[in-house]
């Protein structure tokens, strides 16, 4: 993989690295710890980025751990972050990973495959104006 192609990805919990059981844990999904291992592995930040919060955020935490992955920051944009009511919660990240995208979750090994592909990398789509999104 092309290491100067590094992302920050903003990755949900709950449907997405385990299935859905909230406020329980799910089951893994499908390759989702060894495809977040591996984008560690070619240098992307994991950044936790979940519904979760309290105890249940930390439970969530923990199962991650559990399973070899600590994130580079969670609910946050990056470590230490602190939380100020008067600014934005949006995460800065590249590319956000959720159950819940338009046209639903891809599965890892496709995610993975978009990231690391290189005779077919990822392009990140160009804003289109509002009228272009009605031409062909």
């Amino acid at each position: 993989m092309d290491l100067t192609k590094t992302f920050t990805l903003a990755i949900d919990f709950d449907g997405t690295i385990v299935d859905d059981a909230y406020p329980k844990i799910g089951k893994p999904k499908l390759f989702a710890f060894e495809t977040l291992k591996n984008l560690q592995q070619d240098g992307h930040r994991l950044i936790l980025w979940t519904y979760r919060y309290g105890k249940t955020l930390q439970e969530a935490v923990e199962f991650c751990k559990e399973n070899g992955i600590v994130f580079y920051a969670i609910n946050n944009s990056f470590p230490n972050e602190d939380y100020d009511s008067k600014k934005s919660r949006k995460i800065n990240a590249d590319l956000f990973i959720d159950d819940r995208n338009v046209g639903g979750f891809y599965g890892w090994g496709e995610i993975y495959q978009l990231l690391t592909d290189n005779d077919n990398p990822l392009s990140l789509p160009k804003k289109k104006r509002f009228f272009g999104l009605f031409r062909s």
